[in-house]
C-alpha cells in the first residue's frame, strides 16, 4: 500500500508518517528531509534547491520533481508515505510519470481534515531546534529538561517566525487554496479519502490505519 499523506500545516502529517514507519514498516518520502539531506551534503540538486530556501522562495517543481525520482528509484520494494510532495496539479501529473518509470502505484490520497483554529493552536505553540530540526510544543511536546534539544542537546530552540499566530492564518488561508485543486485532482481518480485529524495521536493512527487496510 502506497499512499500520499497530506494536509495543512499543523494537521499532524510528520507524526503519523513516524507512527506509520514504525509500526508498518513503511518508508517515508519527505521533500523536506530531502532538502535538508541534499542541502548538507551538498548535492547538486541540494546546491540547486539552497539558492531557493536561502531566499525563502518555493524550490521549483523541476528541482523537488528530480529529488523524488532519485529516491523512487533507490528505494527497495516496499510500501511508502509521500509527504510534502505533490503540492499542486503540475506536481501531481509528473508523479504519475515517475511512478509509471519505477513500476510502482500510488493507492490512496490520505487528506487531513483539522479546524482552523484547532491549527493555529498546534503550530503558534511550536518550538524547533536549530541545529537539528527537531519539533516540540510548549503543552503538547515539551523539552525533557526545559532548555535545550532532547536530540542533540543544542539550547538554540526557538519559535519559528511563520509559527506566529497571524503568519499561521496567512499560511493556511494559502495552502488551501493552493491545495483544492490537488483534493479535486486526486477526488476525480478515485482515491482521495478524508481523514479526521483531531483528537490524540493514537486516535488518528487508528483511523489511518483502518483506511489503509480498507
Amino acid at each position: 500500500m502506497n499512499i500520499l499523506l497530506f494536509g495543512p500545516p499543523g494537521s499532524g502529517k510528520g507524526t503519523q508518517s513516524s507512527l506509520l514507519v514504525e509500526r508498518l514498516g513503511m518508508k517515508h518520502i519527505s521533500t523536506g528531509d530531502l532538502f535538508r539531506s541534499a542541502v548538507k551534503n551538498k548535492t547538486k540538486l541540494g546546491l540547486e534547491a539552497k539558492k531557493y530556501l536561502d531566499q525563502g522562495r518555493l524550490v521549483p517543481d523541476t528541482v523537488t520533481i528530480n529529488m523524488v525520482e532519485e529516491v523512487l528509484f533507490d528505494m527497495p520494494k516496499g510500501s511508502f508515505i509521500l509527504d510534502g510532495f505533490p503540492r499542486n496539479v503540475s506536481q501531481a501529473e509528473a508523479l504519475v510519470g515517475l511512478l509509471g518509470k519505477a513500476k510502482k502505484n500510488l493507492d490512496k490520497a490520505l487528506f487531513l481534515e483539522v479546524p482552523t483554529e484547532d491549527l493555529v493552536s498546534r503550530l503558534s505553540g511550536r518550538r524547533t531546534c536549530r541545529s537539528c530540526g527537531a519539533v516540540y510544543h510548549v503543552s503538547g511536546k515539551p523539552l525533557k529538561n526545559g532548555k535545550t534539544c532532547d536530540q542533540c542537546d543544542s539550547s538554540d530552540v526557538y519559535q519559528r517566525e511563520d509559527d506566529k499566530p497571524e503568519a499561521i492564518r496567512t499560511r493556511l488561508k494559502v495552502y488551501a487554496d493552493s491545495t483544492s485543486p490537488l483534493k479535486d485532482y486526486y477526488q476525480k481518480k478515485g482515491i482521495l479519502v478524508e481523514i479526521d485529524g483531531t483528537g490524540r495521536e493514537e486516535e488518528v493512527f487508528k483511523r489511518i490505519q483502518s483506511k489503509i487496510k480498507a
